[in-house]
């Protein structure tokens, strides 16, 4: 193997930032991550230091290098993925953000994507970006910057300042300015990006108030998005792919053909399925959004996202201390025989597809005085699987056929207890592949592509390997009995405005006391 043949995935994201260097067969050379703070200062409130992530980029960067024995020098490409959605506006003289990063999970802007639903907007944004209104988008998050860091509006209107999601921002730093863009799969997630022109478009822009200054150039997944400074990692190295983390795990899952379906589970889950040259419109509160943009060309997928499923192990862990590290809920979920009528609800950021429900909260139920921490552990992986099937469901409904196989990754995918259930669960058969760290293959395949070292998609779609597949084994109506509680569960945690107090109504003039 020639050195020019290795490439390094940068993955940022919502709670951890890693980067892995591929050789040329797609296999791991060298890796490093760290995991970093979250912060919320406020109730529903989710941000990030920027530099924090900044500074983990590098560092991951040269400690992968360091580990797979290459110097930058040796590097073919870069490729970024990252935490979609989160918000970060910059100084263009200086670099700094101007506010800490807005996180996807973020919910302060709710009261304003309600108004403007209320106003009638939401037809007009759906049928322009696939998307629906709510905080969860980039658009709303932005326009909050704007209003609140004072003189940020005068400064973006003239062209002070820029925006971008997390792409944008490393792409920046790693440029030293030169380069403000993204990609096509990350401006399809701000609520501002026409998908079907895939433009930026004037009505929205005008709609949340965004001065069009500050947005970025969108370029395709597989782009020349320019160099790194040399001093960052000791050579002036290509950037050639970039994609937000759940498309890329869609490539790196090698989900290429119309009808294919994969889910990432990390921090939430995404299940993305490949619908091909068709932008095909949800009716059952599903996304739309882009799969990947290559040769100006769009590719279309239907989206269902779960905000809430490594986390709600990250709570058990952190908040409640029930586990020491996440691998312990496998464990005790099979101390257990039965999940014992207990349901997690993991709504702590709201609901997302097919329920879009801001306003839920999160819930166990079930609970009786011989449940223990096994029983909340297994209730806390059973909801990954439950809001799976939910989503599959909603393809279905849309008119999807059943899937042949679902194919999985991200950390929680390593769990054979959990990939049996799921399994189970969804009546249909779960594939993990060897490297479950698709998100970062994906951007590296990207990145490969841009620089030569993989000639085509239908090149990738060979080197695809399967780890494990897992068989549905559950009886029909133990499933169906599931399923029950499961909804039964989600009833109990969706938002229901509290019913005003009665006012009883004035006495008749007859009756009323007189004054003596």
């Amino acid at each position: 193997m020639t050195a020019s043949r290795y490439i390094l995935a940068i993955d940022q994201g919502t709670t951890s930032t890693r980067s892995i260097v591929f050789d040329a067969k797609g296999d791991i050379a060298g890796k490093d991550q760290r995991e970093f703070a979250q912060s919320y200062p406020d109730l529903g409130w989710v941000e990030h230091d920027p530099e924090t992530i900044w500074n983990d980029v590098v560092a991951t960067a040269r400690a992968a290098l360091a580990d797979a024995g290459v110097d930058a020098a040796a590097v073919a490409a870069i490729g970024i993925a990252n935490q979609r959605e989160t918000v970060v506006v910059w100084d263009r003289r200086s670099g700094r953000a101007i506010h800490p990063a807005i996180v996807w999970q973020d919910r302060r802007t709710t009261e304003a994507c309600e108004a403007l639903r209320q106003a009638g907007h939401e037809p007009l944004v759906q049928a322009r970006t696939g998307l629906r209104l709510d905080p969860y988008f980039s658009a709303s998050k932005l326009a909050w910057i704007l209003d609140h860091v004072p003189g940020a509006r005068a400064e973006a209107e003239q062209g002070r300042l820029a925006f971008g999601t997390i792409d944008s921002f490393l792409l920046w730093r790693l440029t030293g300015g030169r380069v403000h863009a993204t990609d096509a799969t990350n401006a399809s997630r701000t609520l501002l990006f026409d998908i079907h022109r895939q433009a930026w478009d004037e009505d929205l822009l005008a709609l949340f108030g965004i001065p069009a200054a500050l947005l970025p150039e969108v370029r395709d997944n597989c782009a020349d998005f320019g160099e790194t400074q040399a001093e960052i990692l000791g050579a002036s190295v290509p950037i050639r792919g970039m994609a937000g983390d759940q498309q890329a795990a869609l490539i790196g899952q090698a989900c290429f053909s119309q009808g294919m379906i994969k889910a990432t589970y990390g921090t939430g889950c995404f299940m993305l399925m490949n619908t091909g040259s068709e932008a095909v419109a949800s009716n059952a509160r599903l996304l739309t959004t882009t799969a990947y943009r290559l040769d100006g060309k769009p590719t279309y997928a239907l989206e269902g996202s779960i905000f809430v499923a490594g986390a709600a192990i990250k709570w058990l862990r952190d908040q409640l201390g029930l586990i020491v590290r996440a691998s312990d809920t496998s464990s005790l979920a099979t101390t257990v025989p039965d999940g014992h009528g207990v349901y997690m609800v993991p709504a702590f950021v709201g609901l997302g597809a097919p329920y879009w429900d801001p306003h839920a909260k999160g819930l166990i139920h079930g609970l009786t005085l011989d449940a223990s921490a096994a029983h909340i552990a297994r209730a806390a992986l059973e909801s990954v699987a439950f809001q799976t099937n939910d989503l599959i469901e909603a393809m279905f409904a849309d008119g999807a056929s059943r899937p042949s196989a679902l194919r999985v990754d991200g950390g929680m995918a390593a769990n054979d207890w959990l990939c049996a259930f799921l399994s189970d669960i969804i009546a249909a058969p779960v594939e993990r592949p060897v490297n479950v760290e698709t998100t970062a293959l994906g951007v590296a395949f990207l990145a490969g592509l841009g620089a030569g070292v993989w000639p085509s998609l239908a090149a990738i779609s060979e080197g695809w390997r399967l780890d494990g597949r897992f068989e549905p084994t559950m009886p029909a109506d133990r499933r169906a009995d599931c399923l029950d509680g499961w909804n039964d569960a989600m009833a109990r945690a969706r938002y229901r405005p509290a019913p005003k107090a009665a006012t009883r109504p004035p006495a008749p003039k007859a009756l009323q006391t007189q004054d003596a």
